[in-house]
Parts: structure tokens; sequence; C-alpha cells
């Protein structure tokens, strides 16, 4: 793994500890702001993701982030800042909305046990309505019957016999 997949792997980790407001706030801003690497601001009016999060209600202190998007643009200490790529910021972009997708995301499974229980219980109800839930249940085994399991045939017709 190079360390620009590394880099990216980093900036989609601390992506996802993000508390939700703070993903949709940052969201926005890289939608309506003009992104940078390697300061919190610029003189141009250009911010870092974490710091127009920060202006759209996003507040959050998380300094990992901070550390993740300069690894990923490949900002280092001392060189100041510079505008982010398009593709820096389309792959911020597709991290946060995959990040929130799946913090909302249902759980189908629980769903299904659910439904499942409820047309169980919904079709032993209608059986017992209509008087066939004697259907569903094990068939009872005769008590003179009982003892013959395992004895031939030809045994089992004399016994009835005997008992008629």
């Amino acid at each position: 793994m190079g360390r620009r997949s590394r880099a990216t792997d980093d900036l989609r980790l601390t992506v996802e500890c993000l508390p939700r407001h703070t993903k949709v706030a940052m969201l926005e801003g890289l939608r309506t702001g003009r992104i940078i690497a390697g300061s919190y601001t610029d003189d141009d009016g250009g911010t870092c993701p974490m710091l127009a999060a920060h202006r759209r209600g996003g507040r959050t202190d998380c300094l990992a982030f901070a550390r993740a998007w300069d690894r990923f643009t490949g900002v280092g200490k001392g060189q100041g800042a510079r505008v982010a790529t398009r593709h820096e910021v389309r792959v911020l972009e597709a991290q946060l909305e995959g990040a929130l997708l799946a913090h909302d995301a249902v759980d189908l499974g629980g769903a299904v046990a659910d439904h499942q229980a409820v047309a169980r219980e919904r079709r032993a109800r209608e059986a017992a309505r209509t008087g066939t839930d004697w259907l569903h249940a094990p068939a009872p085994m005769p008590d003179d019957l009982a003892g013959d399991v395992g004895t031939t045939g030809r045994a089992r017709r004399r016994r009835r016999t005997a008992l008629a």
C-alpha cells in the first residue's frame, strides 16, 4: 500500500469518526466555498474543510481530521496554503457522502425478522378463527397403539382386532 492510499484511508477513517452534523456542514462547505489545504484560511477567503464546517454550524474540534487532510493533500509544515484540487475535494465529498449513507442506513435484517414474526402471528390468528389450527398441531398417537412402535404390521393388526 502506497503513501497516497494510506493517506486516503486515514482521511476516510477520520471522516467516519466525525459527528453527523459536522459531516453535513462540511459537505455544504465543500459545495459552496473555496477549499484550501495547508492552513485554516488564506488571504483570498479560502478555508480548510473543518473551518468551512465550523462556519456552517458543524462545530467540532478534531485535530486528527486536519492532520489527515494535510497528509492526504500532500501539504507539509511550512509549505503554506494552497487551493485544494478538484480531485481532492471530490474524494472528500465522496467520503462524506458515504459516511452519511452508512450512518443513516436502516437495519434491514431486523425489519425482515419483524415482518416474518407479524406474518406468523397473522397466520396463527387466521387459523384459529377458521378452525383449522388443528392442521398445524402434531398428530396425537392413540394410547392403545403407543406400545406397538417397532412391532410388525401383522402384530399390530392382530392387536387392533382384539381391542375392537
